[in-house]
């Protein structure tokens, strides 16, 4: 897949994240569509899985819905898109939702299957991925993430990228 192939699969996401918030909002939930500046494998003492770096202020609007406890999510529902050819990007829109305050936070997803690996292959044996909103400016020591929980990270592969590591 050529980059701009990708820019393109990337820019009909976040189109698509858009619109399906909006039917959302028809529907008289609140919706907040977060559009990542970088989606990276994260694997260290305190938090593993994936960093969904969005900036500080859609960081803040998220950390003030779950930390305040307004927010709880108890459900999500992940769109996951097949890749073209033999691309090694994964790309999926996760919609985390909590169903009693009818709030719904968007989490567009574009993640590279190489880089990704490890992370991928421990969350399919601990049957729990994380997705980590943070800021550019995180620092593990000093600033905080909001982390959303999937017990079944099959969802964000390809069949045959599960079953490849499963030998």
């Amino acid at each position: 897949m050529t980059s701009e192939t990708a820019d393109s699969r990337w820019a009909e996401l976040l189109e698509d994240a858009s619109t399906i918030a909006e039917e959302y909002r028809e529907n008289g939930w609140d919706a907040i569509v977060l559009e990542p500046e970088a989606v990276s494998p994260v694997e260290r003492e305190d938090r593993t899985g994936l960093d969904v770096e969005v900036s500080a202020e859609a960081y803040e609007l998220v950390e003030s819905l779950v930390d305040s406890g307004d927010v709880t999510v108890t459900a999500a529902d992940v769109y996951y898109r097949p890749p073209e050819d033999d691309d090694e990007r994964r790309i999926a829109l996760v919609v985390e939702r909590d169903e009693e305050t009818e709030t719904g936070v968007f989490v567009p997803l574009c993640y590279d299957l190489d880089d990704s690996r490890s992370v991928f292959e421990t969350a399919l044996v601990e049957e729990e991925l994380l997705l980590h909103v943070t800021t550019a400016a995180t620092d593990a020591e000093t600033e905080g993430w909001v982390s959303f929980s999937h017990d079944d990270p099959s969802l964000f592969l390809e069949e045959s990228d599960v079953r490849d590591w499963d030998r």
